[in-house]
């Protein structure tokens, strides 16, 4: 019987190590990215309201994905019957931060835009750490020239302000920005609920541009594959998750928490099914308003970590059942 990767050279703990991103090995020069998935962290939470600390995302998720990397034969799910994110599937490397310049938000983003342009033309598929919201508004705007694509959006608040006292970019107006950008042909909004950050016209706003806005309670009542019938088949897909889109109870480590949100496997079990390649091509990904310190017990970076490694083996598996013609 073969022996599996660890039990033949080192056992590497989640405790040991350098800490990056499921211990990817390190990629600083972003002319020489050569990998499926390139981590970026994108540590700016300039945009934020009330609770600022997102800054430490980054950081506090590396550290959690650490326990899901020990071992070198990928991940058994016995409910799948299937190995995920074996060195077969796929390949990952952690490229740093992008450099946030304090204050100055449009060198910030400009910054964060310029890094994930150098993921894409590397042919990777970028997968960022926020940060609070604000991020995806660059984070999306360096796929100009690859769409239309459709984003996939988990999060309690609609985050369609179009602009305040002169703000246009903070952690409230990331999807009106991108709903303004040519390349972006729609997108569905789940998890948006109670008293928010917008208000009726953005909503009226959001719904002109072609989103679909579901509540938590929308999504329970729908069942996943209610919510799949409500997005578009054979497309791109960007997902962008707000941590806050997940119940407090779960996931207390974030600047603006909202109770009623989703449980883990409500949202998975969405990622998992527009992973299938017969459905559309997952692009890109980001995870952002992790903020640890109010989380004492570090479940809400454990819980992001987690969430985008089970994502990575659903999409990158699928791939290559595909690629296998299987």
């Amino acid at each position: 019987m073969e022996k599996n990767g660890y039990e033949t050279g080192r056992l590497d703990l989640p405790f040991v190590g350098h800490c990056t991103f499921a211990k990817s090995p390190v990629c600083l020069d972003w002319n020489r990215i050569d990998a499926d998935v390139a981590i970026l962290g994108a540590p700016n939470d300039m945009g934020t309201q009330w609770r600022s600390g997102a800054r430490f995302g980054p950081r506090g998720i590396r550290e959690a994905s650490t326990l899901f990397s020990f071992g070198h034969s990928g991940a058994y799910d016995h409910e799948d019957d299937t190995t995920y994110l074996t060195r077969e599937q796929v390949s990952m490397v952690d490229v740093g931060d992008a450099d946030i310049v304090h204050t100055d938000m449009a060198k910030s983003n400009a910054n964060i835009e310029f890094a994930v342009r150098k993921i894409l033309e590397s042919g990777a598929m970028p997968v960022v750490l926020g940060g609070d919201h604000s991020i995806h508004a660059p984070v999306i705007k360096a796929y100009e020239g690859h769409g239309p694509i459709h984003i996939v959006h988990f999060d309690a608040h609609l985050d369609f302000v179009d602009e305040r006292h002169g703000v246009r970019y903070g952690h409230g107006n990331p999807l009106r920005r991108a709903s303004e950008m040519d390349h972006i042909g729609g997108m569905t909004q789940l998890g948006i609920r109670n008293v928010s950050s917008s208000n009726r016209d953005d909503y009226d706003a959001a719904r002109d541009a072609g989103s679909h806005i579901l509540s938590v309670r929308d999504v329970r009542r729908l069942g996943t594959d209610g919510v799949l019938a409500l997005i578009p088949e054979g497309v791109p897909y960007y997902i962008t998750i707000d941590i806050d889109g997940f119940d407090p109870s779960i996931a207390p480590g974030t600047g603006t928490p909202s109770h009623g949100g989703f449980q883990y496997y409500e949202v998975l079990e969405i990622i998992q099914a527009l992973s299938k390649r017969s459905r559309g091509n997952i692009v890109g990904m980001d995870l952002v308003e992790v903020a640890p310190a109010y989380d004492q017990a570090d479940v809400t970076s454990i819980l992001a970590a987690q969430l985008l490694m089970n994502s990575l083996g659903f999409i990158f598996h699928d791939r290559a059942q595909a690629k296998a013609g299987r």
